[in-house]
């Protein structure tokens, strides 16, 4: 069957937008263009995909069936174009990773060691982002890596994914502290009560309802600041295990042992990146460091 990539663009765009004319601008088409288009793809497929509906469509069930694998197509054919094009360029001398504030620091640092070592020449820049920014980031060519969590993240995708394990988050509290006080099976209805300090990327990416226990909480954007309230004792935190690792860290603030919780939340994290020759070796180079960086951290917990 012979149906165009315009067709289906037109056809997902459409289903998007639930309005030809709102397609239309999105694509820089005329609205008659993109009616024509969906038509004659609904002619070639012998298939209604939209209800006429006014100026408003709504997609039919045939056509809500149809979506998932013509944004598939979309997106398998755009990874296409991103691969052959990036045949004919060498190699990266330039790159832009971007993290989660969630990030242990000492994660970043074995990742920027292993590139020192295998890329000397190359300038590694380091930006702070949310999971929404990193893919909008990747998609416009801004970020060339970016490191995720990947809780409840969609499988299509135009660019590489590459599932690195997990993160474990327990609640840190002050070293010595009032809290390090609480009887182990009372831990979790106090800290409920008490101060808790939660990064603000778990908000912006939907995580509150996991990572939020107590009512009385403050948002903060950066990890090393929440450290540092709880390490004077102002609150707790739910915090990277992996963190304690650090010297600073072990020095200042513990995590608490609790009845009612064997493990702590873990996320899933991922490495996003676009499909290309170029950066296959720093993709290699960034996956074996997180690799290690990771082993040496749980091999010392």
């Amino acid at each position: 069957m012979n149906f165009s990539y315009e067709q289906l663009l037109a056809f997902v765009t459409v289903f998007d937008e639930l309005s030809f004319s709102k397609a239309a601008v999105k694509l820089n088409k005329h609205r008659t263009t993109i009616g024509q288009v969906v038509t004659n793809l609904e002619d070639q497929l012998a298939v209604t995909l939209f209800e006429r509906i006014g100026r408003r469509v709504e997609p039919t069930e045939d056509g809500v069936f149809l979506y998932h694998y013509a944004k598939q197509a979309i997106e398998q054919a755009r990874t296409f174009d991103k691969v052959a094009l990036s045949l004919s360029y060498g190699g990266m001398e330039n790159v832009t990773i971007a993290y989660p504030s969630f990030l242990p620091h000492q994660v970043l640092f074995d990742i920027r060691d292993r590139l020192m070592k295998d890329f000397p020449l190359m300038r590694v820049n380091f930006i702070v982002r949310n999971k929404a920014e990193i893919k909008q980031g990747i998609l416009d060519g801004s970020i060339d890596f970016g490191l995720t969590n990947i809780h409840e993240s969609r499988a299509i995708h135009s660019f590489d994914s590459s599932f690195l394990g997990h993160i474990e988050f327990l609640p840190f509290v002050k070293k010595g502290g009032k809290y390090t006080e609480i009887p182990k099976d009372k831990v979790v209805s106090q800290l409920s009560r008490e101060r808790q300090f939660v990064l603000r990327v778990f908000v912006e990416e939907d995580l509150g309802e996991k990572i939020v226990l107590s009512s009385i909480h403050e948002e903060i954007d950066q990890l090393a600041m929440v450290i540092k309230l709880v390490s004077e004792d102002f609150g707790w935190a739910f915090l990277p295990k992996l963190i304690t690792k650090s010297e600073y860290v072990t020095q200042n603030i513990e995590p608490l042992d609790i009845d009612e919780m064997r493990e702590g939340f873990k996320f899933g994290i991922a490495l996003w990146c676009p499909h290309s020759k170029q950066n296959r070796e720093v993709k290699k180079s960034i996956r074996a460091a997180l690799h290690d960086s990771i082993e040496a951290i749980r091999a010392s917990l």
